[in-house]
């Protein structure tokens, strides 16, 4: 989950550096540091805290030098302190590693290299690694320092288990960076007479848009001028540049004050490019070639598993409401981190759907490889072009979001949730939809974008209902059928930028214990549109209301009864039943942001998370 940059080329390294980590904060905001050549040794800077503490750090002491790594930290094995920031050094000082991952063997190799003499400076698991590569290099005699150091990186890697990104330099082989990969995502980064390695392709954007994705057991390394990418054993492999899809601008916030908010306003046009150029009118159904599927093979179909973490796992849930109801598939939600442990019985017209913005989620990318490894075909719902699970996948559908930074998932869900929507009615109208039911669906699916600018309009009306509960310790989040998932949603965004209690929960399970929560400082958020179950949510509202609970009910423009028992309503324009969760989610997605800003939370960043889970 930790960010990482390298650089080698002819500028100044540590501006890049800085720039790039900035990009990457949203993967770690522990620590920071940098390591960086400057000709005649190795000078590091290193601190723990947000990004600004290490900039202040290298403005008071600078480094020059063209060739350096940097490093953003989550926390895994020891608390944020200057001595567990990375980047780590070896036993002599003369090597220095950044790490994404975990080393599981971390201890036994620790043991062993204290008895030989070394002496440890942080908690680390990442240091261990570095003690190690450094061991090997000094004990090797033959070959020029760059490829020594290659070779000590190879055999190193070979004695470790775990996961890693790696990205290490050494003082004996000036401008010359090795990387590595297994489980945690690296990019190279290919410019004109300077070469990047990173974590993250947002972090080299202002310099390149041509990348190359590392796969597991990939090893790379580089000079300004050229680079190589051998296996971990030596042998050759092919790779593919990529043009990244994203520009610049598009990763910066612009004139909103927070990633987050600007992603939520982005939501009409990245709602839009999940449908582009995927609606038939001709057929009255939906176009998705990635699928790799033929009609027959999609109509061979008797079961399918969605398979997601977080938000995603929410997505996923709304799908199998969508799926079921409009296409009569028996449909589940399985939590990657359970189903990879599972041993789910699965017959051969089971269909895997892995879904993940980032496309590294690590238990996600470990359930999807345990689906294909039981012989199943797994398809992939991804946003990030070129990550691991869009390469690795049988087939599947990019969300075209552009790059969503902000660490709580705002645009990604109702892009995912339309996508879903799309495969939902695919296969319906390959089973028993009618056309005029799946032209309705595609209609209602094009006037999405515009109903979303409408929710976006009472932005400020919402942040008034907001700081009516700031005093809230706690928040129920309450729908029932499609909009059970969204209820769930809503507590997630709620609960991580906010830290207070929040819950989600089908509104009829209120009788079954979580009534017993209801009280006059503890605010209830209803998702209660127009629908088939209107009835039965106006109900629990009452319930609520009857023990002096505090409502605040999301429901359809011209809902006067929902009006008349709420404190407090927020409107969405009408819309079809199954389609409610993309429009009933952008308010809680903003009650969740402007309740955050006003207890002074920093939105982008909150506290103990980080955007890509890329450690398990």
């Amino acid at each position: 989950m930790c960010g990482i940059i390298g650089y080698v080329g002819k500028d100044s390294a540590a501006p890049i550096l800085l720039d790039g980590l900035r990009r990457l904060e949203y993967r770690g905001y522990d620590s920071s540091g940098l390591a960086i050549l400057n000709g005649s040794g190795m000078e590091v800077r290193k601190c723990s805290g947000r990004l600004q503490n290490l900039r202040t750090l290298v403005a008071g002491s600078p480094i020059k030098g063209s060739c350096g790594i940097s490093h953003t930290r989550w926390a895994t094995h020891g608390p944020p302190t200057d001595e567990n920031a990375h980047p780590h050094l070896d036993n002599t000082g003369k090597l220095a590693l950044v790490h994404n991952g975990v080393i599981e063997n971390h201890q036994s190799l620790r043991n062993g290299l204290e008895k030989n003499g070394h002496t440890f400076r942080s908690q680390t698991d990442s240091e261990v690694l570095a003690h190690l590569i450094g061991d090997i290099f000094d004990k090797q005699t033959e070959g020029t320092a760059e490829m020594r150091l290659v070779d000590a990186v190879r055999k190193a890697l070979r004695k470790v288990t775990g996961t890693y990104g790696i990205v290490v330099v050494h003082e004996d082989a000036p401008d010359f960076l090795v990387g590595a990969r297994l489980g945690s995502p690296l990019v190279v980064g290919l410019g004109k007479g300077e070469n990047f390695l990173a974590s993250d392709v947002a972090a080299v954007i202002s310099h390149t848009s041509d990348a190359i994705y590392l796969n597991d057991h990939d090893l790379v390394y580089m000079t300004g001028e050229d680079f190589k990418i051998e296996s971990l054993d030596g042998g050759s492999v092919s790779f593919e540049v990529s043009r990244v899809e994203f520009t610049e601008e598009q990763v910066e916030m612009g004139d909103f004050p927070h990633y987050m908010l600007k992603e939520i306003f982005e939501q009409p046009d990245s709602i839009l490019n999940a449908f582009r150029g995927r609606l038939s009118d001709e057929e009255a159904s939906a176009k998705l070639g990635g699928l790799n599927l033929t009609p027959q093979q999609l109509r061979e179909v008797d079961r399918i598993v969605l398979v997601g973490c977080g938000t995603a796992s929410h997505a996923a849930m709304v799908g199998e409401y969508l799926i079921e109801s409009l296409a009569r598939i028996p449909t589940e939600v399985e939590i990657a981190s359970e189903f990879r442990y599972r041993n789910l019985p699965l017959d051969k017209s089971t269909l895997i759907f892995v879904i993940s913005q980032s496309g590294e989620t690590i238990d996600t990318l470990a359930a999807m490889r345990e689906g294909q490894r039981k012989g199943h075909r797994v398809l992939g719902i991804v946003n990030t072009v070129g990550s691991t699970i869009a390469r690795e996948s049988d087939g599947g559908c990019y969300l075209h979001s552009g790059p969503e930074i902000g660490v709580a998932a705002t645009k990604s869900f109702t892009s995912q949730v339309t996508v879903l929507a799309l495969l939902a009615i695919l296969l319906g109208r390959m089973r028993h939809l009618s056309m005029a039911a799946g032209k309705q669906i595609l209609q209602e699916i094009r006037e999405l974008p515009d109903k979303v600018k409408t929710i976006l309009e009472q932005s400020d009306r919402i942040r008034d209902i907001a700081l009516k509960y700031l005093d809230a310790e706690g928040m129920l989040f309450l729908g029932r059928q499609f909009n059970f998932p969204t209820a769930l949603e809503g507590a997630l965004k709620m609960k991580e930028i906010s830290y207070i209690f929040a819950s989600g929960h089908p509104s009829a399970e209120l009788k079954h214990g979580i009534i017993a929560l209801v009280s006059e400082d503890l605010p209830s958020v209803f998702i209660a549109p127009s629908d088939s179950v209107l009835e039965k949510n106006i109900s629990n509202i009452e319930e609520v209301k009857a023990r002096k609970g505090p409502v605040i009910a999301i429901t359809t423009e011209g809902n006067e009864e929902v009006a008349r028992i709420a404190d407090d309503v927020i409107y969405i324009p009408p819309v079809v039943e199954c389609l409610s969760p993309i429009l009933a989610s952008i308010p809680l997605q903003l009650l969740a942001y402007h309740f955050s800003v006003a207890k002074g939370c920093d939105v982008d960043k909150p506290r103990n998370l980080a955007k890509s889970v890329t450690v398990e």
